[in-house]
């Protein structure tokens, strides 16, 4: 009796590992792009509920881009980023939301001082979150009262882009800038001030804003 005890309990010390619930099946995930990518990046980390964001490609045909050809437009992949959410402290309706509050929803040349088909805005949407979607955009246009540019279009494979892009705005590593070598997170800082992109955001939105000035 005692051998098949322990046996017994040895097998279910075992089981853990098969049938415990992964942490990834509980959350869910939101393919946006808006403009540079180490901002959406940036502001959606400091998001309660966001438990990771990446930053890549979406949008176009060719299969692992780089990030020198899509700079370059030599794809027709946007910039985007790949934000992991838990659902149990936020919805995919608040993360459009705030989204769609975070950039220029009017320019379909591109975002900010980034101009080009690569640095436009979308939001990549599953058939399940199509709906969603579309009721965020209207929701948008409802509270500024005009269209905006910003398209759903249908989920699109993501690309992640080469390591050192990922969390670039809180990387201590150093890079070299027209003010020297200085560490990624204030080229990252003096990038998006340089670039207006708070500014033109608390223009269109006000005190909705989602991030800007934050």
């Amino acid at each position: 009796m005692f051998r098949f005890a322990a046996t017994l309990v040895l097998a279910l010390l075992a089981l853990p590992a098969l049938v415990a619930p992964s942490s990834a099946q509980s959350t869910q995930t939101a393919l946006v792009a808006g403009g540079c990518f180490w901002c959406v990046e940036s502001d959606f980390r400091r998001v309660d509920g966001v438990t990771d964001v990446r930053v890549g490609f979406a949008g176009g045909r060719e299969s692992n881009p780089s990030y020198d050809d899509v700079v370059r437009g030599r794809t027709e992949h946007l910039e985007a980023a790949l934000i992991t959410f838990d659902p149990a402290q936020i919805s995919y309706d608040q993360i459009l939301h705030l989204f769609l509050r975070s950039v220029d929803v009017f320019d379909d040349g591109g975002q900010f001082c980034d101009r080009g088909a690569h640095y436009t805005t979308a939001i990549f949407a599953t058939p399940a979150q199509e709906e969603q979607a579309r009721a965020a955009i209207a929701a948008a246009e409802a509270e500024l009262g005009q269209s905006i540019v910003t398209p759903v279009r249908a989920a699109m494979p993501f690309y992640e882009a080469e390591e050192f892009h990922q969390n670039y705005a809180n990387s201590t590593e150093r890079t070299l800038t027209r003010f020297g070598w200085v560490e990624r997170r204030v080229a990252y800082k003096q990038y998006r001030d340089g670039c207006g992109r708070d500014r033109r955001v608390r223009q269109i939105w006000g005190n909705a804003a989602a991030f800007a000035g934050s």
